[in-house]
């Protein structure tokens, strides 16, 4: 059974922003990973994740329901 994800992608990664980014239809297990390569975004790109608005890793995992919100290195000087 398919289920929902809130996906926000931040700054230069909004090129990456599928058309039904707040109700992206997921397979409940699926890793960030795996969302990433089926979003078509190299995962170098993604530097800090956020579920649910806590820190996670290429590796966890959704359930659906959640929030994610993925940035880009930062950079500065």
């Amino acid at each position: 059974m398919k289920s929902q994800i809130q996906l926000k992608l931040f700054a230069t990664l909004h090129e990456f922003t599928p058309p039904s980014a707040d109700n992206y239809v997921i397979d409940p297990g699926i890793s960030i990973f795996d969302l990433l390569e089926q979003i078509e975004m190299p995962r170098g790109k993604a530097k800090l994740i956020f579920i649910n608005g806590v820190k996670a890793q290429l590796t966890s995992t959704l359930k659906g329901g959640e929030r994610v919100g993925i940035f880009p290195p930062v950079g500065g000087g």
